[in-house]
């Protein structure tokens, strides 16, 4: 049987954050870890997290690498709370041939604007291929999903994003993914 990947939604959704978890010195020391991600609205930098989630951060690096992402599309946004993508029958109930990961959940970090998740269904050590990018905080995520990245620059292209409705966040005619790239 599939399961749908996803995490809870029924929280209070909090207050709008802006400003990045990474320097622009971070940023420039560490190329092989960000991302480049070309929406329709502009490009998104993401610097993944291999300090916090080694297995996770490689995982989309070699799924970028593949072409993977490129024309996935945003299948569950939620205003105030996330943007999901990942899956490429954008269903929200597959990933890709590799494997699940295990968890690599960690109270180092938190969930704010911009932070990146890995997503899963409710088996803690499924994540694949979906990630979600946090489009408000959602610190009640901490501990329990795994953060991959964060959103260095570019969130005004993410906030762009076309939302869904209800409380599944369901999108019509939904955003995609136009290409995914490593930024070397």
């Amino acid at each position: 049987m599939l399961k749908r990947r996803f995490f809870n939604a029924a929280a209070a959704v909090t207050p709008f954050l802006t400003g990045s978890l990474m320097t622009e010195t971070a940023e420039a020391a560490d190329v092989s870890n960000t991302v480049l991600m070309e929406l329709k609205y502009g490009t998104v930098t993401i610097m993944l997290r291999p300090d916090l989630a080694p297995l996770a951060a490689e995982r989309i690096r070699v799924l970028t690498a593949e072409g993977f992402y490129n024309g996935c599309k945003f299948f569950r946004v939620i205003p105030g709370f996330v943007a999901q993508t990942g899956d490429p029958t954008n269903t929200g109930m597959h990933g890709s041939s590799l494997p699940n990961l295990p968890a690599e959940f960690t109270n180092d970090a938190s969930f704010l604007t911009g932070t990146v998740g890995m997503a899963r269904t409710n088996d803690p050590n499924s994540a694949n291929s979906q990630f979600y990018i946090c489009l408000a905080p959602a610190t009640f995520l901490d501990g329990n999903y795994t953060i991959v990245g964060q959103v260095t620059a570019g969130m005004d292209a993410v906030l762009k994003i076309k939302p869904g409705v209800g409380q599944s966040g369901s999108v019509t005619d939904p955003d995609a993914i136009i290409k995914m790239t490593m930024a070397v």
